[in-house]
C-alpha cells in the first residue's frame, strides 16, 4: 500500500458554492443580491416613510 498524502490542494470558494446550489441556486441569489440592494439605495432615505405609510393605511 501507498502510504503518499495527497497535497492539500484548496479548492475555489465558487467552486465550492456552484457544488453546494448549483449554477440556478448560484444566479437566484446574485440577482436577490441585485434586487435587494437596488432597494435599499433607491429607499434609503425615504424607507422609514413608506412603511410608516404602508401601515398607517391600515389603521385610517
Amino acid at each position: 500500500m501507498d502510504n503518499k498524502e495527497k497535497p492539500d490542494v484548496k479548492i475555489p470558494k465558487w467552486k465550492l458554492w456552484v457544488k453546494r446550489f448549483g449554477i440556478g441556486g448560484i444566479i437566484f441569489f446574485t440577482v436577490k443580491g441585485i434586487i435587494t440592494s437596488t432597494l435599499i439605495y433607491f429607499l434609503g432615505k425615504n424607507f422609514w416613510v413608506i412603511i410608516r405609510d404602508y401601515f398607517s393605511q391600515w389603521f385610517d
